[in-house]
């Protein structure tokens, strides 16, 4: 008899865009995911016929993978679930069925941002060792040199005395660059340009991956 194709429960739950595999993982460890009517637990592998409930909802499997290019307004916070937050992104796309994001943005930044339900999609988009690029204009405070910019392309010093991977970067004018990374480090480009004693005044994401905006 030929065997079935098993896959782990967490990156099922993320392939069917219910959760990242983190995410799945804190809710199969709270008891909040069954298969096949028994509690999930942690390393458990299903096939696709078996049945998944959530928060006592099914997970309705996913036939059609989406990929959306969605422009960030400053003021909306890059979560599913905030009560402190004036307006979560979720709230603010809503998308017929769910989507998650790919590398988030900070409430005060604009621009591109990556939704699929695709688990895997999202997965290498956010990894690491995907080397994605992702790319800021970046408004500066004060006027930028030439020194600080062959400081950026090669790598600065932000927290945790983390030293930066090689950078591009394209000066618009003496305040004004588009800067590109393949990290995504909390607050990278912000600390980066304050690693060269600058400060971001105005920051939009203008590129991620395939996906580019017109910048002005």
């Amino acid at each position: 008899m030929e065997k079935k194709e098993d896959v782990r429960l967490n990156k099922y739950l993320a392939d069917q865009g219910v959760c990242s595999r983190r995410e799945a993982d804190r809710l199969i460890e709270s008891g909040k995911v069954f298969v096949d009517g028994s509690p999930a637990g942690l390393g458990d592998r299903i096939t696709m016929e078996m049945q998944v409930v959530v928060n006592g909802k099914a997970v309705t499997k996913v036939t059609k993978k989406v990929v959306l290019a969605f422009y960030k307004p400053e003021g909306v916070t890059c979560t599913e679930k905030d009560e402190h937050a004036e307006i979560t992104i979720t709230e603010y796309i809503k998308y017929p069925i769910r989507v998650t994001y790919a590398g988030r943005l900070d409430k005060d930044t604009e621009g591109l941002l990556l939704f699929t339900n695709d688990g895997d999609s999202s997965h290498k988009m956010m990894s690491p060792k995907s080397h994605i690029e992702k790319s800021y204009y970046c408004l500066l405070r004060k006027e930028i040199d030439s020194a600080d910019v062959k400081k950026l392309c090669c790598g600065v010093k932000i927290e945790n005395n983390y030293m930066t991977a090689e950078a591009e970067v394209e000066v618009v004018s003496k305040k004004e660059i588009i800067l590109t990374i393949t990290e995504g480090k909390y607050h990278q480009v912000k600390q980066m340009l304050e690693a060269v004693d600058n400060e971001v005044a105005y920051l939009k994401r203008v590129r991620f991956a395939f996906a580019n905006l017109t910048l002005f």
